[in-house]
């Protein structure tokens, strides 16, 4: 598979952006968006979802339970059929792919 770049905030309008970014990380308390874990999400023209997106570590005790509730917040949208949800962990995450403005905050003591 090839190494999936990360969308730019800027990019992300869609709703669905906001709704995943309810998902929340259990030991950061953060929105798994605004953290940078999902790094895109397609759309293809049967309205089938894949989301491509990484953990905080291949060892992440939580990853179940995030995966779960992206599951849930993307069988809210009506029109999506199914839902895949990929790991990919290249790039691997770093707190450089936190929300700038968050980072900021949570590091900048």
């Amino acid at each position: 598979m090839p190494k999936i770049k990360p969308v730019p905030k800027p990019k992300r309008t869609q709703d669905y952006w906001k709704e995943l970014n309810k998902v929340i990380d259990p030991e950061l308390n953060m929105g798994v968006v605004d953290l940078g874990l999902i790094y895109n999400v397609k759309i293809d023209k049967k309205n089938n979802c894949t989301i491509y997106m990484t953990l905080t570590t291949p060892s992440c005790p939580y990853g179940p339970i995030v995966l779960q509730q992206i599951y849930d917040r993307m069988r809210l949208y009506k029109n999506i059929n199914e839902i895949n949800v990929e790991i990919v962990w290249d790039p691997a995450w770093n707190k450089e792919m936190i929300d700038p403005d968050i980072r900021e905050l949570m590091f900048d003591f």
